[in-house]
């Protein structure tokens, strides 16, 4: 037998989550960049295996966030990397607000704040997957030795973009409207 309970966080609910997560940058403002994401890897080796399903698919989106700021092919910058490590300092913190010893729910404030992160921090890791995807498409493409960049995949994104746009204008022709681009064409 199992038991489903479900519950909606308020925005003041929230706020009161986010007043923690900023407690506790200051906390661990003293923290570098290797230690902070040595905390987050630790909670999700520690728990791995070990935890209901609300926290294991948490814990999936706290190791893509970690291979986000160590991915060195995506390039973060200073400012990009300073704004993750600052969402992901919660998980460097000793004392949690619900120690997770307490069987089940110890990690019910882990996945709160995993969940926060993630929102904060949704548009990134959205870019990322679809970085990480053009990437793994690239080198089953053109081989193994192939190295795709964030830079490769933006120039990829550019090239997609140009040809929706032209896609786009000739369906729009192709529809009986010139518009007014048919005033600039030779001869026309």
């Amino acid at each position: 037998m199992s038991l489903s309970i479900t519950f909606e966080l308020q925005e003041p609910d929230l706020d009161y989550f986010r007043q923690i997560m900023a407690k506790t940058q200051g906390a661990v403002s003293t923290l570098n960049q290797q230690q902070i994401l040595a905390a987050a890897k630790k909670l999700a080796q520690d728990v791995d295996g070990k935890v209901p399903e609300f926290m294991a698919s948490r814990i999936l989106k706290l190791q893509q966030l970690v291979a986000l700021v160590e991915d060195k092919e995506w390039d973060l910058t200073d400012e990009e990397t300073t704004e993750v490590l600052s969402a992901l300092a919660y998980f460097a913190k000793p004392e949690d607000l619900i120690s997770d010893h307490v069987p089940v729910l110890g990690f019910l404030d882990d996945a709160i704040m995993i969940e926060l992160v993630a929102q904060s921090l949704a548009d990134d890791i959205q870019a990322y997957d679809e970085f990480c995807k053009f990437r793994t498409a690239e080198i089953a493409r053109r081989g193994a030795e192939t190295s795709p960049t964030k830079a490769d995949w933006l120039e990829t994104k550019k090239q997609e973009l140009f040809l929706w746009m032209r896609r786009r204008r000739a369906e729009r022709r192709s529809g009986g409207g010139g518009g007014f681009r048919s005033i600039f064409r030779p001869g026309g």
